[in-house]
């Protein structure tokens, strides 16, 4: 951390702004401090590098670098921030930093985005540390003041007090005074033992307004004389526009203007239903030279084809092949996952005004130094003068990461067709997001294994076919690998001497990208159900056999899986009446994850009646959010098992444009779940997205146990 002036750190009208900046190191949680004042008092000006704001009204205002879409950074990072400085939880009040990549960059991207679970992760040290130096310069402020040692002033509730003099003052009270203070180059945090929020079920900062509708999302934004925008984009993926006639369109009462941008042709109206009702309108001839057209039946053989082949190794221990070719007994299975849709509550929208060579964009964000590029390349703007406002979303499941700026793009099109000066909101429709990309890769397994005579596993393979995520995108840095597409395959906490990991690589102009989980999404799947099958052939107990092949080191997998065991009653009877009972172990994200489910059979269909979970994500920041990460990444990721597939038909139309066919798992078929969180005195982990990879191997391996099979093909209900 670095000292700064008093001059540098003047005090203003606005109160007091404390910001922590930390240098990307791998996942090193130290660095150096930034401290900016608001205001506009000689070099104090506002700089939105600041993430704590101590306002004269006694109001503290975080700025989260992270977007709120429902799994909890506003709470969480607020509370360590709320801990450290030893405010009121209900003085806390809390913002969404601009795009900045430099000033609010992810320590472990280097740039601004949320995903990968990391909001916590790469927050929890920098976010206390800038709440701590807020409490020790408006400690030092109060020491200056009264004339007292700051070793005997105490904060508590917002209240700085020194009992020896009787002398109190608040956070507000103090703020112009300990803006002039030094930035303290350590601010020392709390022992885990001093936490008061941290570790507790604090409320969430945006459940109010979320639930009395005063929480402003992208769709609540209007800007004077702004025009509402819809796009036909093509039928099939790849395809562009050869021509088009706009002559019914332009009769459409609302209808202002239609033109042709690279992504289609954009329908300008004075209404959302008049701009839907003129693409209807609308003739399009489409260029299907780069376009997809296979369906995915034929994109499924194709992959299951070049799974014959070895592809690029990416772990490799020892020599399966001899150890297999060896082996007692040989396992083969070969397992398929569709492409899937991220199917977001909101779909995709933006926000554009474009004023005399300024811009300002309201949309859902989570890489929104990438979208505001897009604005200023595509408009040929000073990025200086364009200014993005990160809003909550409804939901993202990784759709609003995209590896190009598909929203921030087309917004831009849609200006710069329309002249580049005036307001357009862009909607895109629940058929225009099923339809238009992006999904999570389609997918293919194929697993060897072999037991010797008794019955230890001597050699494994797995073979993953599939699209990369980040090749060929502006995320690629020049590498073969692609750990996204076969994560979790790799580096599992199991003693397995001899393994082989490959990936083939598959091209397609389908456009993929993570969905919650990522790799693990369907790694999870193989290799837990391949897994439970070689233990089965081996006369093993699930849950034993998975203790016994656990590495030295996998202490906190070793730990889950006890713990989830002890929770359901684990007795070795896989079957009891018409129940089944299936287990399964992952770690993602870093987060140590480990299921049991309860299972029976609905007429062919599994019926999931409970599931337990332990899991160990570090220290719990937030108790209550962590229960419902994990209760949610759970619901999505059995109902997409169990039912969804995103299905290019014949020419490679998509055959899923809503909820009537894309089906979501009901509120009814929702199992109950208990969850117990693992104590730790570790760092924080991810918790978005580790709910998700373990339950559909946990019911597969149940349905087996009941059925004989586990599925091979999702989804399991067809």
């Amino acid at each position: 951390m670095t000292t700064q002036t008093r001059r540098q750190f003047l005090a203003s009208s606005a109160g007091l702004v404390i910001g922590v900046s930390l240098p990307l190191k791998g996942r090193a949680q130290s660095g150096a401090a930034a401290v900016m004042t608001t205001g506009d008092a000689g070099e104090g000006t506002f700089a939105p590098n600041a993430f704590v704001r101590v306002a004269p009204d006694d109001t503290v205002t975080f700025i989260c670098k992270h977007i709120e879409f429902g799994q909890g950074p506003y709470t969480g990072l607020a509370t360590l921030v709320a801990d450290e400085m030893d405010a009121r939880w209900d003085q806390m009040r809390v913002e969404s930093a601009p795009a900045n990549d430099e000033l609010y960059k992810n320590l472990f991207f280097g740039l601004q985005a949320t995903g990968g679970s990391t909001a916590m992760a790469n927050s929890w040290m920098q976010m206390r540390q800038a709440g701590a130096a807020a409490r020790a310069m408006l400690v030092a402020a109060a020491a200056e003041e009264w004339g007292v040692d700051a070793a005997g002033i105490t904060v508590a509730q917002g209240v700085v007090r020194h009992e020896g003099s009787g002398q109190s003052a608040t956070f507000g009270d103090l703020a112009e005074a300990a803006a002039r203070q030094d930035v303290p180059v350590e601010p020392a945090v709390k022992n885990p033992s001093e936490f008061t929020y941290i570790g507790t079920d604090m409320p969430k900062v945006d459940s109010r307004a979320k639930s009395n509708g005063t929480a402003t999302f992208t769709m609540d934004v209007y800007r004077d004389g702004m025009e509402y925008v819809v796009v036909r984009h093509p039928d099939v993926m790849g395809a562009t526009v050869a021509g088009f006639d706009a002559t019914e369109a332009e009769k459409v009462r609302g209808v202002t203007a239609v033109r042709q941008i690279p992504q289609g042709v954009a329908v300008y109206a004075t209404s959302t239903a008049a701009a839907i009702k003129g693409r209807n309108a609308l003739s399009v001839e489409w260029d299907m030279s780069a376009a997809e057209t296979r369906s995915s039946a034929e994109i499924t053989a194709a992959f299951r084809e070049a799974a014959q082949s070895q592809g690029l190794i990416v772990e490799e221990a020892g020599d399966s092949a001899a150890a297999i070719e060896g082996a007692a007994t040989v396992h083969e299975a070969e397992f398929t996952f569709p492409y899937l849709a991220h199917a977001t509550l909101e779909p995709m929208d933006a926000v554009l005004e474009v004023r005399e060579g300024t811009a300002e964009i309201w949309m859902g964000a989570q890489f929104p130094g990438f979208d505001k590029g897009a604005v200023v390349q595509t408009l040929g703007l000073d990025p200086e003068k364009v200014t993005m406002n990160v809003m909550f979303a409804g939901g993202s499941f990784g759709r609003r990461a995209q590896t190009v700026p598909q929203i921030g793009s087309e917004i831009a099109e849609i200006a710069k067709a329309a002249g580049g000066d005036g307001a357009w909101k862009l909607i895109w429709t629940r058929e225009d997001d099923m339809t238009g990309g992006f999904y999570r890769p389609l997918t293919v397994h194929k697993l060897r294994g072999g037991l010797d005579a008794d019955g230890n596993i001597v050699g494994w393979e797995d073979r993953i076919v599939n699209q990369s995520i980040i090749n060929g995108t502006m995320l690629d840095q020049g590498n073969p690998e692609d750990p996204t597409a076969y994560e979790g395959s790799t580096k599992m906490p199991y003693n397995l001497p001899n393994l082989t990991v490959d990936w083939v690589r598959m091209e397609s102009p389908v456009p993929v990208l993570w969905w919650r989980s990522v790799g693990h999404t369907h790694t999870a799947y193989a290799t837990e159900v391949f897994l439970d099958e070689l233990l089965e052939k081996a006369g093993k107990d699930a849950v034993q056999g998975r203790l016994d092949l656990l590495k030295e080191d996998a202490g906190r997998d070793r730990a889950v899986l006890e713990r989830v065991a002890e929770m359901a009653g684990w007795d070795g009877n896989r079957v009891k009446g018409d129940r089944a009972y299936g287990v399964a172990l992952h770690e993602s994200f870093s987060t140590y994850c480990a299921m049991i489910a309860e299972v029976s059979d609905d007429g062919g269909t599994p019926r999931v009646h409970k599931v337990w979970v332990a899991v160990d994500c570090g220290i719990a920041v937030n108790p209550n959010v962590i229960r419902a990460q994990i209760e949610g990444g759970l619901g999505y990721g059995l109902g997409s098992a169990l039912y969804n597939a995103l299905t290019l038909g014949e020419g490679g139309v998509v055959q899923e444009r809503n909820f009537d066919t894309y089906r979501m798992l009901r509120i009814t078929e929702m199992p109950e779940v208990e969850v117990e969180i693992i104590a730790s005195d570790a760092d924080p982990t991810g918790i978005g997205e580790p709910g998700t990879p373990p339950i559909a191997p946990a019911v597969a391996n149940a349905w087996r146990a009941l059925k004989g099979e586990a599925p091979r093909n999702l989804p399991m209900v067809s």
